[in-house]
């Protein structure tokens, strides 16, 4: 992320099909809202959107344009349930805590479709994801996780055999599938674009350009950037990969991790015909889809320092091939890359650390489905409607070992020890 912020949407194929992009302005001098929210993403604007239709005052404060970060570059993969699986999550907080979590996962579903409607936000939806078995002796495991999903914890999804999976995605090399109805895609730039929108809309006051640089926490808290300052009653940290320095126990937490993108040269043939989208069963995961042009929107491959590789393009290439051996030589009009924030057991990061400060960070890949939900829930705890923030502020989310010094080294070792893994 720039030093100083104000940096201009990266050049995606989001960007370059999203249409005119509104421009907000920076903050300048002095204000008073009822509430700040640093961040300009899906979590930031979708609790500016609801905390504005209930009658507070509310500026956002983006470091650079809005969608900048992660909500505007992703896969626009939705991704239903929770980031982890149920019985994992059971044997850590009990069955009734999980089940609790799995009602948030389907209301955070309804609530994405509900913001899509409602706000006739035109971002490409399509509903259906496809989960891709990459190893063969994974197979019989992943029919029997599907049935226990069903019988278990009444989680609908379809077993696809090789050659239905093949017949579905455009590719013979995976052994096995599973098809979610829950799950689909979206234009993830177009979606946090129309939320802002509709942020605007309802009364909310949007600032690019204009990172923070300090919080001077107090019963009214004072937000700073280089160009002014809020003084608000609550802040709201929603920057997610993009929050370091702000709060020291958000940074002993959520990790930033880089993820990269390329998008094809329209295709002639339509490669999934079903239209869903595709992510597939490696730790360090691809996942892909098909634009409405026929374009081939692949991401792979992770990289944990702050730089980018010089050549995007070249360093996803291998991926999309190993995936799809005809297209080793197809033109690429986009390559991207983007941060995200991840935790040590890839659940949220969602907490209250004062009285007037709440975090949401470390979605851990599940953002689209899960983001603008929190955003929501936040704005409820905002207005004293603790329930939903509390279920999820139970889950537990340790630090990363080794402190911030440490944690870089600590987790290069352990991705490597991954990346192993999902190649043999």
């Amino acid at each position: 992320m720039p030093a100083e912020g104000r940096a201009p949407h990266v050049a995606s194929w989001y960007a370059a099909s999203a249409g005119a992009i509104p421009t907000y302005p920076a903050l300048k001098g002095h204000c008073r809202a009822d509430v700040a929210i640093v961040g300009g993403g899906y979590t930031g604007l979708s609790a500016a959107l609801s905390l504005s239709k209930a009658g507070y005052r509310v500026v956002v404060l983006e470091a650079n344009k809005i969608g900048w970060g992660a909500s505007g570059r992703n896969g626009g993969q939705i991704h239903p349930g929770q980031r982890q699986d149920p019985d994992w999550l059971a044997a850590r907080i009990g069955e009734g805590p999980t089940r609790d979590l799995l009602r948030l996962a389907d209301e955070a579903r309804d609530h994405l479709d509900r913001l899509i409607t409602e706000n006739a936000i035109d971002c490409d939806f399509r509903p259906g994801l496809i989960h891709a078995v990459h190893k063969p002796r994974w197979v019989e495991a992943e029919k029997r996780h599907v049935d226990h999903l069903r019988t278990k914890w009444g989680i609908e999804r379809q077993f696809l055999d090789r050659h239905e999976t093949a017949r579905r995605i455009g590719t013979d090399v995976y052994h096995a599938g599973s098809f979610d109805p829950k799950g689909g895609k979206l234009h993830p730039l177009k979606f946090a674009l129309g939320l802002a929108g509709a942020a605007v809309a309802a009364g909310a006051t949007l600032h690019e350009d204009s990172r923070v640089t300090e919080i001077r926490h107090g019963a009214k808290p004072i937000v700073v950037t280089a160009g002014g300052e809020a003084m608000v009653d609550t802040v709201i940290l929603a920057g997610n990969g993009y929050l370091g320095g702000l709060d020291a126990e958000t940074d002993a937490r959520v990790l930033p991790i880089n993820n990269f993108v390329v998008a094809t040269e329209p295709l002639d043939e339509l490669l999934i015909p079903g239209e869903e989208a595709v992510s597939d069963s490696r730790f360090v995961v691809h996942y892909w889809h098909q634009t409405p042009d026929r374009r081939l929107v692949f991401g792979g491959g992770e990289t944990y320092s702050h730089a980018f590789p010089e050549d995007i393009a070249a360093f996803v290439r291998p991926h999309l091939a190993r995936v799809y051996p005809k297209l080793a030589g197809v033109p690429v009009s986009h390559a991207w890359g983007g941060t995200l924030g991840i935790t040590f057991n890839r659940m949220p990061f969602i907490r209250r650390p004062k009285p007037n400060v709440y975090i949401a960070a470390g979605y851990s890949g599940q953002g689209v489905m899960l983001a603008p939900f929190v955003g929501h829930v936040i704005a409820e705890a905002v207005g004293g409607a603790m329930g939903r923030f509390d279920m999820f502020a139970k889950v537990p989310v340790m630090p990363f070992p080794g402190g911030t010094l440490l944690r870089w080294p600590t987790l290069v070792a352990a991705m490597t020890w991954f990346k192993l893994m999902d190649s043999i």
